[in-house]
C-alpha cells in the first residue's frame, strides 16, 4: 500500500484551493495497486483554501513551531494531520508514502524556512517526519523518477 499526498493526483486541496497534479506520480501508481490520498493539514483541520504556513521555529528535537502568513499558531493542527495521517498509514500497512516537496507537512529533506521569502531550509515537513520515524519510506513528486531507476537498477 503506498500513501499519496492528494494534491499530487490533483485533489484541490493546497492552501490555495489548487493541486500540484504530478502525471509521473499518476504514471508510477498506475502498476502499483491500491493506494491512499491524504492531506495533513486538512485532516488536522485546517480548511480548503487556507492561509500559507511554514515551520517558523524548530525548537529541538520534539517542538517545533508552524505560522500561517498571517501570524496564526499552526502547530497544532500540523500535528494533529500528522498523527491521523500516521495512523492511517499503519492501519494499512503503508511502506511508502509519496508527498510534496517543500511543504511544512510533507517535505523532505527541506522546507521553507518560516520568513514566507521562498527561502528553503534543511528539514522534513511535520508528517513527513513523523511517518520517517515510524519506519515508512518517505518521497517526494521530485525523487519519484530516481526511486524509479532505484527499483529498474535492482531488478536489471
Amino acid at each position: 500500500m503506498i500513501l499519496v499526498s492528494a494534491c499530487l493526483l490533483g485533489i484541490n486541496c493546497k492552501y490555495n484551493g489548487g493541486n500540484s497534479l504530478r502525471k509521473e506520480v499518476l504514471e508510477f501508481l498506475k502498476n502499483k495497486g491500491e493506494f491512499i490520498l491524504v492531506c495533513p493539514e486538512f485532516l488536522g483541520g485546517l480548511p480548503i483554501p487556507r492561509d500559507p504556513s511554514e515551520i517558523v521555529k524548530r525548537k529541538g528535537k520534539n517542538r517545533i513551531l508552524v505560522k500561517s502568513i498571517t501570524g496564526r499558531d499552526v502547530t497544532r493542527n500540523f500535528l494533529k494531520g500528522a498523527k491521523k495521517t500516521l495512523v492511517i498509514a499503519k492501519n494499512n500497512k503503508v511502506k511508502l508514502a509519496i508527498l510534496k516537496s517543500k511543504s511544512p507537512s510533507c517535505g523532505v529533506g527541506q522546507t521553507y524556512d518560516g520568513t514566507f521569502s521562498n527561502t528553503l531550509v534543511k528539514g522534513n515537513g511535520i508528517t513527513a517526519a513523523l511517518l520517517k520515524k515510524n519506519g515508512i519510506r518517505v518521497i517526494t513528486e521530485i525523487d519519484i523518477q530516481n526511486y524509479l531507476n532505484s527499483k529498474e537498477k535492482k531488478v536489471a
